[in-house]
């Protein structure tokens, strides 16, 4: 091998929300190593297990690499061409029969960590112009997100956490030290987190298990599944009737808060207690460590996003922010600067984007724009006007990541046309009738679009492709293209990729223009197209956006600004934007111009709390957790991801297992409202007592998928077990946590030890 051929690559990793810097050495077209970029501002060398083994991804034999067409249950390889003739005649048939409704789409979470994804679905989604949309948001982070646009005006004005100069840190239903942060992007927490401690600040935990994250906090304080907004309710109480509110930057600029503080009134704090399990004393230290110290966090996550309060704790956790001074403040939550695509700033909203249209069967609102997961099954399979008859789904395995996992597959099963656009043969896309491949993350630029605008530092860091594409692979954003073309009514001429690509850009660009205070308001546009004529797909949009963004050159009108190239030639390991900064009221674009205490639907919804509490007294509450190594689904055909133990167990309290005559090791049958499955159990005290815990994303084990590595480490599916019945009835957000179980060992039971 010649040294020529020798190359060393910087990049962000593109697995999880940290944006973590790599270090990729290659020779010809391998990789032969892969390390923390010690250069990267942000995350100055550190890097996760699964940064290491980006590689994998692009060297896995199982990863489909030419578009495939399904006859019955055999698939064969063909050209483009053909693909993309038997997803028009699929798509077309079922549009001009019943309509566009009737195709409906799922994204799955890999799309925001992936530039293509982020720029070009959108497009896509306008021009299939069905409501029917779903993605993994309604299973994640939408009770956030909803939270944002009815307080603060838009879905991605969600306050981070500024973890680098706050000296508290009460966490709930998070493992920031397994997730990297989640809507907090945040390479190295172990780090981060030890530096409060060294600081003389500290970190509280609350969780029904004793997560990595909860062994290195000063202080684990364990509740019951599913009841943090109790918890929440009574610090605000506390804050509320010991007159420790203080809204320091908000001050002049908060509607609904008294209106909030009298419903509250209604709440006996020892009754909360009881509810969630945590004393009144606790509550009440914990309420005024939060709001006396200064400079003070509270954050939850998936944990208090998926159950059946999701938004009252969303919420309730920003009032908590807000009430004690913290809301943008140096060390508390604040808004981000992104240098590209900012979502958090604009003029005035007209309405929030929620209820404008509802689901056929079930009547669920919409919400930001798609319908809750939860309700898709049930819309495939109901006969009658409406009713689902094709799907596309981007880089997403419902079957395996929504709840009700087994009604999904059969419900997918019963499709009359279905494409898939991924790079694996799985659980999801083995039901599809065209298998369209991406290309690894490797043979691809990225820009992190989302996780800049969720960033605890401002930062901007563009990763050139690592490998050139094969000649016969198209990249991402010309699929996308191409499907869009496919499902649209009216012809594009012989190139529809760069008549669809030159028109998103000229629209993005009119956009801008309509801003009466942006430097290009008066501009030619066919002169600042043609100032960006010389790029096309992704890198066109993201320069226009890099030079029309906070820190941007826009054109030659701030010399000192922001552009693609001076990013991607003078700042190869990225560039550092500087700390979180205050926003207020600039973020605010509520119709008020003020932040929403109040929203009508959450204040209603407080009538929840005072309702009876069903105790579930002979059933156990199952919660889902997260490994290091895995992200989702994503990774488990990675031998080096894959290997030691098994991760897929069910952990369980001794004291339950005794009580169950359940012993460690041992097979057990666990059994929910809506299916069953049998695992291997682990007896251990870090669960609470009354709780079970299961991984999420597992169950490699069906036929038809293409994972050779991943049946060999199968699992079970834990998703089998979630009702999609259950949802938050505020923002429709599935339900993983809390979920009522029971659970006994399994007559055929072997003495199994490993």
């Amino acid at each position: 091998m010649e040294e020529k051929d020798k190359r060393v690559h910087f990049r962000t990793c593109p697995l999880c929300e940290a944006t973590c810097g790599l270090e990729i050495h290659t020779e010809g077209n391998k990789v032969t190593a892969i390390k923390g970029d010690t250069l990267d501002p942000f995350s100055k060398g550190y890097l996760c297990p699964k940064g290491f083994h980006l590689d994998k991804l692009y060297s896995d034999p199982d990863r489909i690499k030419k578009p495939m067409i399904r006859d019955g249950n055999t698939w064969r390889e063909t050209s483009w061409e053909e693909a993309f003739e038997e997803v028009k005649r699929g798509l077309q048939t079922i549009i001009k029969k019943d309509g566009r409704d009737a195709v409906a789409s799922y994204l799955g979470n890999p799309n925001v960590h992936n530039l293509a994804g982020m720029l070009y679905v959108p497009i896509l989604l306008r021009a299939l112009g069905s409501k029917n949309r779903y993605s993994a948001s309604t299973m994640d982070q939408i009770p956030k997100q909803l939270t944002a646009e009815w307080m603060y005006g838009s879905d991605f004005s969600i306050p981070i956490p500024d973890i680098d100069r706050t000296n508290y840190f009460l966490v709930l239903g998070a493992n920031p030290l397994v997730s990297n942060g989640s809507l907090m992007t945040a390479p190295n927490m172990r780090k981060r987190i030890k530096n409060i401690q060294k600081r003389g600040g500290k970190m509280v935990v609350i969780d029904p298990v004793s997560t990595v994250t909860a062994k290195a906090a000063d202080e684990h304080y364990t509740i019951i599944p599913g009841t943090d907004a109790y918890f929440l309710a009574g610090l605000l109480h506390t804050i509320f009737s010991e007159g420790l509110e203080d809204l320091g930057r908000a001050e002049n600029y908060v509607n609904g808060l008294e209106d909030l503080k009298q419903a509250l009134n209604d709440f006996k704090i020892e009754e909360l207690s009881l509810t969630c399990g945590i004393d009144v004393h606790i509550i009440q230290k914990l309420a005024r460590e939060v709001a006396k110290t200064e400079r003070a966090i509270v954050y939850g996550r998936m944990g208090t996003c998926t159950q059946t309060f999701g938004t009252m704790n969303s919420w309730l956790i920003e009032v908590i922010n807000i009430v004690t001074g913290n809301l943008d403040k140096e060390g508390g939550v604040m808004f981000t600067s992104p240098a590209a695509g900012s979502k958090n700033a604009g003029g005035k909203k007209k309405a929030d984007r929620f209820g404008r249209f509802h689901s056929r069967i079930r009547k669920q609102p919409e919400v930001l724009g798609e319908l809750p997961i939860s309700c898709l099954a049930e819309e495939i399979e109901t006969p009658g006007e409406g009713q689902i008859k094709g799907l596309l789904t981007v880089a997403g395995n419902p079957v395996l990541s929504a709840p009700n996992g087994e009604r999904i597959e059969q419900a997918l099963s019963s499709l009359e046309f279905m494409v898939s656009v991924d790079c694996y043969l799985n659980e999801t896309t083995r039901h599809a009738n065209v298998l369209l491949p991406a290309p690894s993350a490797l043979e691809r630029s990225h820009y992190d679009l989302s996780f800049y605008q969720l960033s605890v530092r401002n930062i901007a860091h563009y990763s050139k492709q690592v490998f050139g594409l094969p000649e016969d692979q198209l990249d991402e954003w010309e699929i996308l293209l191409q499907l869009a073309a496919a499902v649209m009514d009216e012809e594009l001429g012989v190139d529809p990729v760069r008549a669809l690509d030159d028109y998103a850009v000229m629209q993005l660009i009119k956009k801008e223009q309509r801003n009466e205070n942006s430097p290009l308001s008066n501009k030619d546009p066919a002169e600042i197209f043609s100032n960006l004529s010389h790029r096309r797909g992704p890198e066109r949009m993201l320069d226009f956006l890099l030079r029309t963004g906070e820190y941007g050159d826009f054109f030659g009108e701030v010399p000192s600004g922001l552009s693609l190239t001076v990013l991607s030639e003078k700042y190869p390991h990225g560039k550092d934007l500087g700390p979180l900064k205050s926003r207020l009221p600039q973020v605010l674009t509520t119709i008020s111009g003020k932040i929403e205490m109040a929203p009508s639907l959450l204040m209603k919804d407080l009538t929840r709390l005072k309702g009876k509490r069903d105790k579930n007294a002979d059933h156990l509450l199952l919660v889902s957790r997260r490994n290091l190594q895995s992200n989702n689904s994503w990774m488990h055909n990675i031998k080096e991801l894959t290997k030691g133990s098994n991760r897929c167990t069910l952990q369980m309290h001794p004291n339950d297992a005794s009580r169950h005559h359940i012993e460690d090791k041992s097979m057990v049958s666990v059994e929910s409202a809506v299916g069953k499955i049998e695992v291997r159990v682990e007896v251990m005290n870090d669960v609470m007592e009354g709780v079970v815990t299961l991984p999420h994303g597992w169950g490699h084990d069906l036929d038809g998928i293409q994972l050779e590595q991943g049946r060999k480490n199968a699992g079970v599916n834990s998703n089998r077990l979630s009702n999609d019945r259950m949802i938050d009835p505020v923002s429709g957000n599935a339900i993983f946590n809390g979920i009522p179980v029971s659970v006994s060992r399994c007559d055929t039971n072997k003495d199994v030890v490993g």
